[in-house]
């Protein structure tokens, strides 16, 4: 048997993904289209392959050249799409006198197709069509006996009925009297041509094909999903995913990502849905993959990833439970254990900001490779002006009023910095216990930049609204433990701390007012007082003349009804 793979269509309904990357090329559960097709047929008994090529067609070349499939692999590159009837013609020197199949890219399947060749041969029609039941593609029509009647051309005949073509198929080389040379072609127009000729075309119809047409979004999302949760369970647990397992959605926090809990028979994975690959080089899933197993392998407390497909913006993760610092810290009536928390989630950052540093790459950043003076100026300070200010307090100032002092805020976080891995969102929502350890999670922002960032999110943070007291015991812990590894100048040290508590206020209130008020997140929107409070605080601990407009600025703010001041 020698089969052609139908792989040069556009991939108009599955635009923007195709427009960076063919659709053959699409991977479910961990391989590429192509590389499945080409292996079922092969399993089929298939001697040789051929695939027509024509968008991203050096895409398609480089991956087919990477592999070694067992049986030979060639692309026919058509300069000008040819359409699947003109596609088989144009491979009629590849054909011989035998039955050939030929099979479309853009499905998932799980038909036999060793059993539909032997099916084929036992009649020899002058073509078989592999068909099911889909009410949305259900167009060819089939009598009692199995031999096709039509293609929509009004109702079905009486005893027909109509089913869907799956895109695999047997010709005899009959066909190729049908088609154009080097024109464009559908094989459908073939097809009724050879039905009024008298030609017997003949429906194989499986008992569970498995079908599923890749060419939309959803559907291929969908493919995706069972695919990769299917690989990751096998991977976590070496079985495959039982069928009585249930998705049951999880609460999610300020990014777009879908989480849910994968569970069977006892055991359960997580899964973070963040959608397909935008066309741009590094995405957030990428991130979260490459930061996440990096962390991993250095031993630092994270949850292992049992499979990713990044493309398709899936993620399995080991299952850590429910349990959030935020938590466990709110219930805990023993505030001695609290700290004792703490103290153990700081000796364990420490080591990680030292520990990841080492062999991170820059280019895993999806964002910025580094905490830098322009990340502060525009994701933190002015995300607070126009996200929060403007946003929720009403206050409109402009950038250029401000600019000095948020000038300064930068230059004060930078300087003095112990630099490391910086998760960059630090707090109590993102640290989870389990078995009575403590790990991080949503660790996909992560970059190059100062420990001192990281320790402030984790005592700012207004989830469990440490009292200043506590901020400071645990400070004074951090520096301590800081400076057994580093050379650090405790002075320094908190100075440089000072500055990164008040750019991740400002974050925070930014990210607050943005989730909050316009996102729709009222979740958000009630910690918004203590996080104002927390900025007007930290400001003053500066001498007054250090950062006099945002002082003002917060004091107007907090008379904002519902802020802090009258309602």
């Amino acid at each position: 048997m020698k089969a052609l793979i139908l792989a040069a269509g556009l991939g108009t309904r599955l635009l923007p993904y195709t427009g960076f990357r063919p659709k053959p090329l699409f991977p479910l559960g961990g391989k590429a289209l192509i590389d499945l097709h080409i292996e079922g047929l092969r399993a089929a008994g298939c001697e040789s392959v051929r695939v027509n090529t024509h968008h991203l067609h050096a895409q398609m070349a480089r991956h087919i050249a990477a592999r070694d499939y067992g049986l030979p692999v060639a692309l026919i590159f058509e300069p000008e799409i040819l359409g699947t009837g003109g596609a088989i013609r144009n491979a009629a020197d590849f054909w011989d006198r035998r039955p050939f199949m030929v099979v479309n890219a853009d499905i998932v399947h799980a038909v036999d197709l060793a059993r539909v060749y032997a099916a084929h041969l036992r009649r020899r029609p002058a073509a078989t069509l592999v068909l099911c039941a889909d009410p949305e593609f259900d167009s060819v029509e089939v009598d009692g006996a199995g031999r096709i009647t039509g293609f929509a051309e009004g109702p079905p005949a009486a005893g027909c009925r109509r089913l869907t073509f799956t895109g695999i198929q047997v010709l005899e080389p009959v066909i190729l009297g049908y088609l154009p040379e080097g024109r464009f072609a559908h094989s459908v127009d073939a097809f009724r041509a050879m039905l009024a000729d008298g030609l017997e075309l003949r429906a194989y119809i499986p008992e569970s094909p498995r079908w599923r047409d890749l060419g939309t979004p959803e559907r291929y999302r969908a493919a995706a999903r069972e695919a990769a949760a299917d690989a990751a369970w096998r991977q976590a647990f070496s079985e495959e995913l039982p069928q009585s397992c249930t998705w049951s959605p999880l609460a999610g926090d300020g990014s777009d990502r879908r989480w849910f809990r994968l569970a069977a028979e006892g055991r359960s994975l997580v899964a973070a849905d963040h959608g397909l690959h935008p066309p741009v080089p590094m995405a957030e899933a990428d991130s979260f993959v490459a930061i996440g197993r990096h962390l991993h392998a250095i031993g630092a407390p994270v949850p292992a990833i049992r499979f990713a497909d990044p493309f398709a913006g899936l993620v399995f993760l080991e299952d850590l439970g429910d349990c959030r610092l935020q938590e466990a810290a709110l219930r805990e009536a023993d505030r001695r254990r609290v700290l004792a928390w703490y103290r153990a989630i700081i000796d364990r950052l420490i080591e990680v900001s030292q520990a990841g540093a080492r062999g991170f790459d820059p280019a895993w950043a999806f964002q910025t490779p580094r905490y830098s003076r322009d990340l502060i100026l525009e994701r933190e300070c002015r995300y607070f002006l126009d996200s929060f200010l403007k946003t929720v307090a009403g206050i409109r100032i402009p950038f250029s009023e401000l600019a000095e002092e948020f000038e300064r805020i930068a230059a004060g976080a930078l300087q003095d910095a112990v630099e490391g891995f910086m998760h960059r969102d630090f707090q109590s929502r993102n640290i989870m216990q389990k078995e009575g350890r403590w790990y991080f999670i949503d660790f996909q922002g992560g970059r190059i930049g100062p420990l001192q960032y990281d320790l402030a999110s984790l005592l700012i943070d207004p989830y469990v609204g440490l009292s200043p007291r506590e901020q400071e015991e645990l400070l004074g812990y951090a520096v301590e433990r800081a400076a057994g590894r580093h050379p650090v100048d405790p002075a320094r040290f908190r100075s440089c701390y000072a500055h990164c508590a008040l750019a991740r206020n400002l974050q925070i209130l930014g990210a607050f007012g943005f989730l909050g008020i316009t996102r729709g997140k009222p979740f958000f929107v009630n910690f918004i007082p203590a996080a104002l409070a927390g900025l007007q605080a930290q400001l003053a601990a500066f001498a007054p003349g250090t950062f006099p407009r945002l002082r003002r600025t917060v004091a107007e703010a907090l008379q904002t009804p519902g802020l802090g001041g009258a309602g």
